[in-house]
């Protein structure tokens, strides 16, 4: 069963969801710069008015650039790198997922350097629930690290359902691929109508421990529950 986001319009209404990211600008006359802006500053309760991706590169399916390596325009890595991180506010955890009161949120990437790079001036000198966040670059043979997220880029949906069930370790696991919620994750990145929205498996949160804020499926796209 899928659920409308329009289904949770009674939920409280969100506070910002996406704060401004230092050095965004919008250049005069550029239409993709004032969404952008828009999308990082404020969040409607109801649906996000996300970041049109295709100022750069042609965006291809579900969102990565022509080369396939999952890593969109740079637009588009800097709408989805903010999303990732702000995903981490709205997820509890399960007990012992951390060591101590100290230990760092580790979110990592694989199969798209360009959006971990982006994602780690993203989170330079920002805490999550005063926890540091850490970034790590992985290959594919390097999945099954324990990890609060896990970003599987690529369009490849046999590759990430193969990541996907590889990362047993991992808790809030996002893709981009298209039908990346039937190989296994949490939250799929899709781009619809040239902006980039998310879906959310219920069940797949729930099998990795995760509890995820009404607030955010409130913003979702949809959000998926039971057997499709």
């Amino acid at each position: 069963m899928f659920y409308d986001s329009k289904m949770y319009k009674n939920v409280t209404r969100p506070c910002a969801f996406l704060p401004g990211m230092p050095g965004l600008r919008r250049p005069a006359g550029t239409r993709a710069w004032v969404w952008c802006a828009a999308l990082v500053a404020i969040l409607g309760a109801a649906a996000i008015a996300a970041a049109p991706v295709h100022a750069q590169n042609p965006v291809v399916g579900n969102g990565a650039a022509p080369n396939g390596n999952g890593n969109g325009t740079a637009l588009e890595r800097r709408v989805k790198a903010a999303f990732l991180y702000k995903f981490l506010g709205y997820a509890e955890f399960p007990p012992g997922a951390f060591f101590d009161g100290s230990s760092p949120v580790v979110l990592g990437v694989v199969g798209a350097d360009d959006l971990a790079a982006e994602l780690t001036r993203t989170v330079a000198g920002r805490t999550v629930n005063n926890r540091p966040v850490v970034v790590r670059v992985l290959r594919d043979t390097e999945v099954q690290v324990p990890l609060h997220l896990l970003f599987v880029g690529g369009a490849d949906p046999v590759r990430v359902g193969r990541l996907v069930r590889q990362a047993g370790a991992a808790m809030l696991v996002v893709t981009e691929c298209d039908d990346g919620l039937r190989q296994g994750s949490v939250i799929n990145f899709r781009i619809i109508d040239e902006r980039v929205r998310f879906d959310v498996s219920l069940d797949a949160a729930e099998r990795n421990g995760i509890k995820l804020s009404s607030r955010l499926l409130t913003v979702a796209n949809r959000v998926q529950k039971g057997v499709q």
